[in-house]
């Protein structure tokens, strides 16, 4: 059993939860308490390291049955409670902390329905947009380079595990990349408080981008001259305005309603 805080393992984790940096380095994230861990095993999402006490073993013994017959985890070591606190990111770890490898994946070809992302800052944000974009069955998502970094370990929290379901890619030209789409016949609307034209007006049976922008200041002027269409979420004069994951939500569950109408 390691039981060390100092020792070259739990230094190697803590810095996946500390620094994108440390994370591109190495290759690898953190994957933080039993339900992610769940998630990533049942979509076969490679792991390299699985760390856990023998107390989540005797509560878990069927998962860790299932990650020790995995071969393609290079290490799986049994800790102390005091060497997962060391590494977790949050207060009152449950007992299990993986590293997964990066996404290698490419976005999935957004066909029928997808988001862009734009400066998103707030992890949590990311995460709930996510949890909806999973919950709804879209393609995918793009995400602009100067967005949360997509492996930070509040955004997979956020998720509930839906992460390891959900096609993304961290776009270094979102513009360009929108403009590619557009070129293969997705219609791309933009999210304005001002916009004459309400979603609910929206034809989200046709294949749709959604272009969602930065908490504080919304989308670019350049994003919202490249969209086909704008729309407005109608609201109190008293609100200034919505969280950017409610917008999502809200969006893209009437692209189902009006597809399930269908």
């Amino acid at each position: 059993m390691l039981t060390s805080t100092k020792n070259p393992l739990v230094k190697q984790l803590r810095s996946l939860g500390e620094s994108a940096k440390d994370r591109r380095e190495q290759g690898l994230f953190l994957v933080e308490g039993t339900h992610a861990l769940t998630e990533a095993i049942a979509t076969a999402y490679p792991l390299s390291i699985v760390c856990c006490t023998e107390k989540w073993i005797a509560v878990n013994t069927d998962l860790y049955e299932q990650i020790a017959s995995i071969d393609e985890i290079e290490k799986l070591e049994i800790v102390s409670e005091e060497v997962i606190e060391a590494i977790a990111t949050t207060k009152n770890p449950d007992g299990a902390i993986a590293a997964a490898f990066m996404p290698a994946r490419e976005v999935a070809m957004i066909q029928s329905l997808g988001l862009a992302l734009e400066k998103i800052q707030d992890p949590g944000n990311v995460g709930a947009i996510v949890r909806s974009a999973v919950a709804v069955g879209i393609d995918g998502i793009l995400v602009s380079s100067d967005s949360v970094d997509l492996t930070n370990p509040k955004i997979i929290r956020a998720t509930a595990g839906q992460w390891f379901r959900c096609a993304m890619q961290t776009s270094t030209d979102i513009a360009d990349d929108i403009r590619k789409l557009q070129a293969d016949g997705i219609k791309v609307i933009a999210t304005l408080a001002n916009a004459p034209k309400t979603y609910w007006d929206y034809d989200f049976t046709q294949p749709t981008l959604i272009l969602l922008g930065n908490e504080g200041n919304g989308l670019s002027q350049e994003l919202i001259e490249l969209a086909d269409e704008a729309v407005s979420i109608p609201q109190s004069d008293q609100v200034e305005s919505l969280n950017v994951a409610i917008c999502a939500a809200l969006l893209l569950y009437e692209a189902k309603r009006q597809r399930s109408l269908g």
